[in-house]
């Protein structure tokens, strides 16, 4: 008799992980034979399970992630320089916890932006907040922000985050204001959160596409002295997954 109010208040509640867990143990006869203590631990795992998977399903939306990658499909075959061992001791997220950088560096199509994006995600999974930008487009965005009114906030958003991920870093020099503009982020987060940049150009050209030496070495000084560097070369994994299905659909 007290089954469906029971039910009705987990509903009300929300408590939608134990719902589930109960209404399966009432289908299950096997489970009755449980004690008390160990259907009720059932419930609570249940609800535990349910609420970290939701909270989890939310930082990955907030991530808005480019790629839909993760730790468990990363290609170590393919010949792009990528180190095995460096790259796996990047997956436990210690970096994110000790407020570290990583750089990712290399041609186009070599998967800079996808091995970022499934450290991103692999960060989310262990409880961290992330986001993703491109660097020229949250660079109009800034801009178009501070017109609008809208530039402590974004600027307060983009220093608490835990992991900033900065897609396509150095495509075009930086202007004087853009560079300033990315020295302040930057020194927000110093030493407090932690950058992934993705570039086609190496390290070493990165003081020059910056500009102004000053404000250079303000800005490398920040993200480079505490950063793990990927750099990455070989031919195009797009172009090459076209050459094979070029190659299978003629045979």
């Amino acid at each position: 008799m007290l089954r469906n109010p029971t039910l009705d208040k987990l509903q009300t509640l929300k408590l939608t992980g134990m719902l589930a867990a109960l209404e399966e143990q009432v289908a299950n006869p096997d489970l009755h034979q449980l004690s008390f203590e160990e259907r009720l631990g059932l419930l609570l795992d249940r609800e535990a399970t349910t609420r970290d998977n939701r909270r989890l399903a939310t930082r990955l939306k907030q991530a808005r992630l480019r790629q839909s990658a993760c730790m468990e499909d990363v290609d170590f075959r393919h010949t792009r320089g990528l180190n095995r061992e460096q790259f796996r001791q990047l997956l436990d997220s210690q970096w994110v916890k000790e407020h570290q950088n990583v750089l990712l560096t290399g041609p186009t199509g070599v998967g800079k932006t996808w091995l970022a994006c499934a450290l991103a995600q692999k960060a989310c999974r262990d409880g961290y907040t992330a986001i993703y930008h491109r660097v020229p487009r949250l660079l109009q965005d800034i801009n178009i922000a501070k017109g609008d009114g809208r530039y402590p906030k974004l600027m307060t958003s983009l220093a608490r985050v835990d992991v900033l991920l900065l897609d396509d870093w150095g495509l075009a020099a930086f202007n004087d204001q853009q560079r300033r503009d990315i020295l302040e982020i930057l020194e927000d987060r110093h030493g407090m959160k932690s950058t992934i940049v993705t570039s086609q150009l190496p390290v070493e050209h990165w003081h020059e596409m910056i500009g102004d030496p000053t404000v250079a070495d303000a800005i490398l000084d920040r993200l480079i002295h505490n950063a793990h560097r990927l750099p990455l070369k070989g031919e195009s994994m797009r172009r090459k997954s076209k050459k094979l299905a070029t190659i299978e659909s003629s045979s």
